[in-house]
């Protein structure tokens, strides 16, 4: 925080978001020893890495999908920030350091029992001239000025599509992982050019709100999930469809077979199929995934079918009325 509010502007940005992930980390990995997880990976004998304990966490230790994504964002952000040239305003910056402290702190009470304004000074929150912004506003904003630095004649291109990386870390609010590519930033700067809406070329963004409350050094900041425009996935190698959302991968977030989906959430192969007809995990786009492959089909799923099939069964669901009324074969 002290890097925050500091008045030199030299790697100020990327020192923050820096600062930021390795202090989510470090949380989730505390929550993990207290949990007595092992966060050292045998092989190697190394620490398990931030994408590792924040799957942890969110799949077994308390962690809302929302304040998972937040931590994402801070990730993906940092990761842009250090390792190209990112633009990332003043008051977007604000907005994210303000929702991240909000999700370190209730996480860090609800885990640990700690509470953070006890173990740090509040004159050390981040302070800002600048209201904060609605995440619909900013976001509007934000595309709008991608579009006026793209054309002709403006020469800063660089700057805009250094806007367009920042945008695109964002979408890690709403998808388990986030990974931008030169690819990415081309066709989106192609869609830009051709005069696409924001809600073609970022729909995932347009089925993300904010809430802000309170004034001063006592401001929250909470991001949710709305209802945005359906959205089309296309290859990640696809260069030519510029307006959509790219699926990184697929066989990577649907990485596991239907025994091995009950094998994790500690069931039978019948009774896990029960219980995912009782849920409406196959329905679910986010949960199963049919790979086709010549004639023959295979039905993948992904760790959003694991936890809604964990979460069920921790809440107590009655699995022999699960079982009556979804088993295998009955109508």
């Amino acid at each position: 925080m002290s890097t925050f509010n500091g008045y030199d502007d030299e790697g100020r940005v990327c020192s923050v978001l820096l600062h930021l992930q390795h202090a989510c980390e470090m949380l989730l990995k505390a929550v993990l020893v207290q949990n007595k997880v092992r966060v050292f990976d045998d092989k190697t004998g190394r620490s398990i890495g931030f994408a590792r304990a924040l799957h942890l966490c969110r799949g077994f230790h308390g962690l809302s999908e929302t304040e998972a994504g937040t931590m994402r964002v801070i990730d993906a952000l940092r990761d842009a920030e250090q390792h190209w040239f990112t633009v990332i305003d003043e008051d977007v910056l604000f907005l994210h350091t303000r929702a991240i402290i909000t999700v370190f702190h209730g996480y860090l009470m609800r885990s640990l029992g700690l509470d953070l304004t006890s173990r740090i000074p509040p004159r050390v929150l981040p302070v800002s001239t600048k209201p904060p912004g609605d995440f619909d506003f900013l976001i509007d904003r934000e595309y709008k000025l991608i579009a006026e630095l793209l054309k002709p004649g403006n020469r800063k291109r660089d700057e805009a599509r250094a806007r367009i990386r920042a945008m695109l870390a964002m979408e890690g609010l709403v998808v388990d992982e986030v990974q931008v590519s030169e690819k990415d930033i081309n066709r989106i700067e192609k869609a830009v050019r051709a005069g696409s809406a924001l809600g073609e070329v970022f729909p995932r963004l347009n089925t993300i709100g904010s809430a802000i409350e309170g004034e001063g050094p006592t401001i929250t900041v909470h991001f949710s999930k709305k209802q945005g425009p359906p959205v089309r996935f296309v290859a990640g190698d696809d260069t030519e469809s510029v307006a959509a959302v790219r699926e990184l991968d697929l066989q990577r977030k649907f990485r596991m077979g239907a025994a091995e989906l009950a094998k994790s959430v500690n069931l039978t192969g019948p009774r896990a199929v029960a219980l995912r007809r009782c849920l409406k995990i196959d329905e679910d786009e986010a949960c199963r995934h049919t790979f086709e492959f010549g004639k023959a089909k295979h039905d993948q799923f992904s760790d959003n079918a694991r936890i809604k099939m964990t979460e069920a069964l921790d809440n107590g669901i009655d699995m022999e009325t699960v079982w009556k009324d979804f088993r295998p074969g009955k109508k």
